[in-house]
This record gives structure tokens, sequence and C-alpha cells, in this order.
């Protein structure tokens, strides 16, 4: 991953023969920093139900949920981990662990039902009771202004595809700021919009459902200028910690050259073109005012799409980036046309690339590949490229096939194994001069997981969504301990 593409490279791994790699570990526990924030995340549609309560509008999550074949099972948000009524004793769990942090959403349909206009005061209310309660319990707060439940009104305008959107973004971002401003440590203004543009405009697997191109690349450049606009809009209402969180994926290239013959060039070319579709779309326009020229044609906001002053607008200094980790990518020589196990098309229609998903890299239930050291070397890289940012993993954790056992434990020694490697990885870059200031586990409580539905659990919490019973996971006092002690010993694994 790399965030200037045009001046560096993307960050990249060989492995001659397709061996695993070796991380550098240390013998010894590793200590976090003195004040290091540590906290877990969730989102407004996936935990707090109550869809319809209190003047709350319609989200294009909503639509999308309740139309038949988009969610796995039929699931929808109407009631996920009722949150919205079980708030306080969430929070006290967050409490329980010795947590400083919690990271959550507001539903932008609580607040403007439409989207625009009047304010939903018992929307406003109902955030404010919330930060009330983390205040209580000396909690911060980081609340993220879009965490993807558009108001389905905006949607039927045309949604992020149009600019108007982003204006309406930044009038949501104002009212928010007025509200709770005084109650609030850090504002995120947009998680993931990488995962907006692909899987809700181009591909169809999240709402709004889309797969249009032309939506695609439109969305991407407006989620930015919204993200921007939105700053301003803080700014203007004294807010002084902001920063926005993107999905970043490092790119390593795998050495078979047996299968093709002089395939560096094309490889380097691929992750290129593979670190500039999914990094520096997104990077370069915040930090540098400008999108990579390497990105593939297809992806890029086209020229005509970008007024006057947007590029400016959206790279507004920012006080931290927030960082979701959770897999790499990995790219070898092969046949698109003729793709062998564990290979896909890479993006940029490169010839002679694929995606690889080696074999010997665990993967989670999810099936995503867990490799502690992307994560290593992806805070690393943002550091050099960025020194003065303060970087922030606003998510990381894994699905897990979690259960309550006959003694009535949730015993997820995969998600402790998982949390141990990636927060040794994070304390040896901080040793390493990474500027990581804290630590947001995915996530505080079992979910409503989007196209999954409640199939696939990331939380600490185990939640019984029949009785919606809270049950902290094994996992959750291991993340208690590492919090409470401030260090986190090496995996059993670790090398030498």
């Amino acid at each position: 991953m790399t965030a200037t593409a045009a001046n560096q490279g993307p960050m990249t791994a060989t492995a001659a023969n397709q061996e695993p790699m070796t991380a550098t570990a240390s013998n010894g526990v590793l200590k976090f920093p003195a004040g290091f924030t540590w906290g877990a995340a969730t989102a407004a549609y996936q935990i707090e139900g109550a869809v319809h309560a209190d003047g709350r509008g319609p989200s294009v999550w909503d639509t999308f949920s309740h139309t038949p074949g988009k969610v796995r099972g039929g699931d929808t948000g109407d009631v996920a981990c009722d949150s919205y009524h079980r708030y306080r004793e969430d929070i006290a769990l967050l409490a329980s662990l010795g947590l400083n942090a919690y990271r959550f959403s507001v539903s932008w349909p609580r607040i403007q039902p439409g989207g625009t206009g009047a304010v939903n005061q018992k929307g406003l209310d109902y955030y404010r009771s919330l930060l009330d309660e983390l205040a209580e319990h000396e909690i911060a707060a980081a609340l993220t202004l879009y965490h993807w439940d558009l108001p389905q009104e905006l949607q039927d305008a045309g949604g992020w595809a149009t600019r108007d959107t982003a204006l309406r973004f930044a009038d949501y971002a104002a009212i928010v700021a007025d509200a709770l401003g005084d109650r609030v440590a850090r504002w995120i203004t947009i998680n993931e919009p990488q995962v907006v543009v692909e899987n809700g405009y181009r591909h169809g697997y999240h709402a709004p459902g889309l797969c249009d191109a032309e939506a695609a690349a439109a969305a991407n450049h407006h989620l930015l200028l919204g993200h921007g606009l939105a700053v301003q809009a803080l700014r203007a209402e004294g807010v002084t910690e902001v920063g926005i969180t993107l999905d970043l994926h490092p790119v390593r290239l795998l050495d078979n050259s047996n299968r093709l013959d002089d395939n560096s060039n094309m490889l380097q070319r691929a992750a290129q073109i593979a670190d500039a579709d999914m990094n520096g779309l997104y990077l370069e326009p915040l930090l540098h005012g400008r999108y990579p020229a390497q990105a593939s044609p297809a992806l890029a906001p086209p020229d005509e799409l970008i007024a006057d002053g947007d590029m400016a607008a959206i790279c507004q200094p920012l006080d931290f980036l927030g960082v979701n980790y959770y897999s790499p990518v990995f790219l070898r020589a092969g046949d698109p046309a003729d793709l062998r196990r564990n290979e896909e098309p890479a993006r940029g229609d490169v010839p002679g690339v694929v995606v690889y998903r080696p074999d010997w890299i665990e993967r989670t239930a999810m099936d995503w590949l867990i490799d502690p050291d992307g994560l290593y070397e992806l805070l690393l890289r943002l550091t050099a490229d960025a020194p003065d940012l303060p970087l922030y993993i606003t998510e990381n954790g894994c699905a897990a096939e979690d259960y309550v056992n006959p003694e009535g434990v949730v015993n997820d020694v995969e998600r402790v194994s998982y949390l141990q490697k990636h927060l040794h990885a994070a304390a040896r870059a901080i040793n390493d001069g990474a500027n990581l200031a804290g630590y947001y586990v995915w996530s505080l409580l079992d979910n409503f997981e989007w196209g999954w539905g409640y199939q696939k659990r990331f939380g600490i919490v185990f939640v019984d969504f029949g009785t919606q019973r809270r049950i902290p996971k094994a996992s959750s006092r291991f993340y208690s301990e590492v919090v409470r002690s401030n260090s986190v010993a090496p995996p059993p694994d670790a090398a030498d």
C-alpha cells in the first residue's frame, strides 16, 4: 500500500517458493505508550434497531435489507442489538472492560429523516443521552457521521452519485456538531468510502444495490467532497479533532516466475494499479489534493466531474487518520481467463496477473486472510507518508464461529489469537516509529453484518438475538487484560 503512488512503489513482499512469510517478533511483552486510546467500535444500523422509533426516517439499508434476496436469510436491521433501548447496558460493558473510548455512528435519518430540512429533536436527544452516559463512565466519544445509512430520500434523488448529496452531508455535519460538539472528543466524517463505492454502487452487494460503473466513479468523488465540506462545517462549529476512516490494503507480490516468462514488469504494473485503486484513490486526494495517475480509468472520477475548488476542499488538513485493517492483497502471474484455485481477476485488467489467496495463510469465518504483518507494514508506510498525522486503528477484528457452550461460556479462541497477533504487530510498529495513537476493536457486539445478516459474528460480546442477552466472550477478557496492562505479550507462535 502506498499513499503517494506517483513517488513511491507499492508495498510488496516476495515469496519465491510460495512459503509462509514470517514476522520479526520480539521475545518480550511490548508496552503501549502512556495515554494510548483503547476502545471498541460499532455502527448505528448494525446495532441500534428501533428503525421506526421517535421520528427516524428510512435509510438505504432499510430498503435494501427488506428487498428479497439481498441479505442472507432475509435478515434486517429492524431490531439488531436493540442498542437504541439498551445503550446504557452496552456502555456499562465498555466500562467493565476498562476501555476509555467508544466509536459509534450517528444515524443520519434519525437526525434528518429525509436527509434535508427540519431537524428531528428526538434523534438528537437520543445521542445526547448516549454521550451523557459515556461521560458518566469517563469514556471518550469518537463519533462517525456516516457509516453507510444514507436517508432513502437522498438516494431517490441520486444518492452519492449526485453532487447535491455532498452539500447535504455538510449541512447535516453542522447540525450534529452544533448539537453535540461539546460532548465529542473525536469526529470521523465517513467510514470506508471505498466500500460504499465498490459494494454499494459498482457491484450491488450493499445498499443501494447498484451495478453502475459511472455512478460508482461519481460516488467516489462526491463522498470525498462531502468529507471535505463536512470538515469545513465542523471547523466552523469549533470542532478541533476531525478525521476520516479508510479501509486500506497492502499490496504484495508473489514470485512465481515459473508460470510466465518475464512477468516482473506486469506484476509491478498490476501492483501499482491495485494500490492506486484500493488505497491511492482515497489517500492521495485527502493528503495531497490529487487523484493517482495509476488508477484504473474506469474507477477514477472523470475530469468533467471535478469542479474548480473540489480538490482543495477534499484536501482539508486532518487531525488524524482512521485506519480499518483486515487483510492485504496478493498478486501473482496468472491467466485471468483460466483461473486456478484461490485465484480471481486483478483490478485494472492487467494481462497475465491475478489476485491469489495463499493456502498457507489462515482465514477468518469471512474467508478473509489473517496477516498481522500487513498491519505492521501499513502503519509504518502511512507514518512515512504523513509523519505528523496521528493514526488510529478504528476497526480491526474477525468473524468466528462463536457459540455458547453448555457452561454458558463463549470460548472464541480464534478471535483471541487474532487480536493478540494484530495488537502485537501494532505494538511493534509503534516501537519502530509508527505514529499510532489508539486502537478500536471491531466490534463491541455481534451485530447485523450487512449482506451476511446475523450469520457472521465479529463481537467480543456475544448477543443472543432472540433474547438480546449479552455474554462477554473470552476475547473480551483477553482484550481487557491488554487494556488494563497497556501491553501485549507476543503470540505463542512468534519467531524468536
